[in-house]
């Protein structure tokens, strides 16, 4: 399994020598194409199932934090590869940087056995207390369960793209995120109503579409890294464990598990807030479900920003070329702020034509409207705590990272929203994200002085 291929030394140590600006542009425009794509396809799941009901919605948005937790744990043991590895590449360890490239398929497959376990035992009462609404249970049940079964597609895909983007082949991440996305959108209608001599299978076709999906975005992913990754020598004698490559992969993972673990909680709890008001709990969790679809067209690309910013910084803190890093995180917080402007922009110019992709009802529509429009405040300050938040990780302290998001979603925006509750206007719920986006903004600028003095300005001497 091992690769013969070599590299030239400039294409060799990318992100080392080009000018920022293109680096950054080089890796990140790659990403943010994909998670576009993955943005619009997470949209056209929630648009096909709202054609069925919206209490079919309303499974969709309950499921979300399951998801969330799937896709963190997948993205937390990429992240930590990620950073590990591109480290180990800039040091020049070779020997390091193949042994973290093993051990990372070791704990997504230990990471696989769990989900599904809960998939098959745990779905079913997971919606049971959440809902008495029959048809949300069942087809959340259904739902999540085909989703939890087939969960090696995603951590399969994720761990393997993020294992290009830290080698610089960010146009290979580009292809398979994509394809991924488009097989899961063509599959949908088919999945969903039936046709071409496939049954209509509801719900559940939206699952099967999307494990498809995943699973070809990971064969795909997979067969890049073995035929054209001559960064990463791939063998079996790496999967064996090793404690000093779990350590740091670890350190830097857990924090964005726990990071998305706690999106999971919040969305949750958020949701037990939203369904506590009487006759209108279903349509508001549900509406909480579909701006979380809306805002991943500016969130995901964010995303992509902050991982390749993430491999830049990583790469050069291994190399000792603080003046890189610093340089990177400018450019990042000026791209990410002007991404998060455009999605103000249209969350407050244009809710109704986004809500009507979703055949709201009138109630639906009404406080769709104002979720959009009140939550997307935080958007601007999102930005920055997103960017600069690439570099605890990619500095190796990612529970700094767990700090921030603890502010953003539990410490504070749990209770804010649970106080505004009491006010009996399920509107004001919504302020709670400003709120909290503001504390957490203010928490990320601290931890970033802290850190940038540590362990940045150091090299500066050096």
């Amino acid at each position: 399994m091992r690769k013969e291929k070599i590299q030239s030394p400039l294409q060799e140590n990318k992100m080392g020598v080009m000018p920022i600006g293109k680096l950054l542009l080089n890796m990140a425009a790659p990403m943010v194409l994909s998670m576009l794509v993955q943005a619009l396809y997470n949209v056209v799941d929630s648009i096909y199932v709202s054609r069925i009901s919206e209490n079919a919605v309303t499974s969709l948005g309950l499921a979300f934090p399951i998801q969330n937790i799937q896709i963190g744990m997948a993205t937390g043991i990429g992240v930590g590869v990620n950073s590990l590895l591109s480290k180990s590449l800039g040091q020049g360890n070779q020997e390091r940087a193949d042994h973290t490239a093993g051990n990372g398929f070791f704990l997504m497959l230990i990471s696989t056995v769990l989900l599904m376990l809960f998939g098959i035992f745990g779905a079913r009462h997971y919606y049971e207390i959440q809902s008495e609404v029959t048809e949300i249970v069942d087809g959340g049940t259904i739902y999540t369960t085909i989703c939890c079964v087939g969960t090696l597609g995603i951590f399969m895909e994720i761990l393997n793209e993020r294992i290009l983007q830290a080698t610089g082949r960010t146009m290979y991440t580009m292809v398979t995120q994509s394809t991924g996305a488009i097989v899961n959108i063509l599959l949908d209608p088919l999945f969903i109503f039936g046709g071409m001599g496939i049954p209509a299978m509801g719900i559940a076709g939206a699952a099967m579409a999307t494990i498809i999906g995943q699973w070809v975005a990971a064969l795909m992913a997979l067969t890049f890294n073995l035929k054209f990754n001559a960064d990463v020598h791939f063998s079996i004698k790496n999967l064996k464990p090793r404690g000093d490559i779990l350590g740091p992969v670890l350190n830097v993972g857990i924090p964005s598990v726990i990071m998305m673990a706690v999106g999971s909680v919040m969305t949750f709890s958020m949701n037990q807030i939203l369904l506590s008001f009487q006759g209108i709990g279903e349509t508001a969790a549900g509406v909480f479900g579909v701006y979380f679809k809306l805002q991943s067209f500016f969130f995901m690309p964010l995303f992509g920003l902050n991982n390749a910013t993430i491999s830049i910084v990583a790469f050069n803190f291994g190399a000792r070329k603080p003046e890189r890093i610093t340089k990177t995180l400018k450019i990042a917080c000026t791209t990410a702020f002007c991404v998060m402007m455009v999605g103000f922009a249209a969350f407050q110019l244009l809710p109704d034509l986004l809500l009507n992709f979703f055949e709201p009802s009138d109630a639906f529509r009404q406080l769709g409207r104002s979720a959009l429009r009140t939550i997307s405040f935080h958007f601007p300050m999102a930005a920055f705590g997103v960017a600069l938040g690439a570099s605890f990780q990619a500095l190796g302290n990612g529970i700094y990272t767990t700090i921030t998001s603890l502010c953003r979603q539990l410490i504070v925006l749990l209770p804010a929203a649970y106080l505004l509750s009491l006010s009996g206007d399920v509107n004001a719920v919504w302020w709670s994200f400003p709120i909290a986006e503001m504390a957490s903004l203010i928490v990320t600028l601290l931890l970033f002085v802290h850190i940038y003095r540590k362990k940045v300005k150091p090299l500066y001497q050096m």
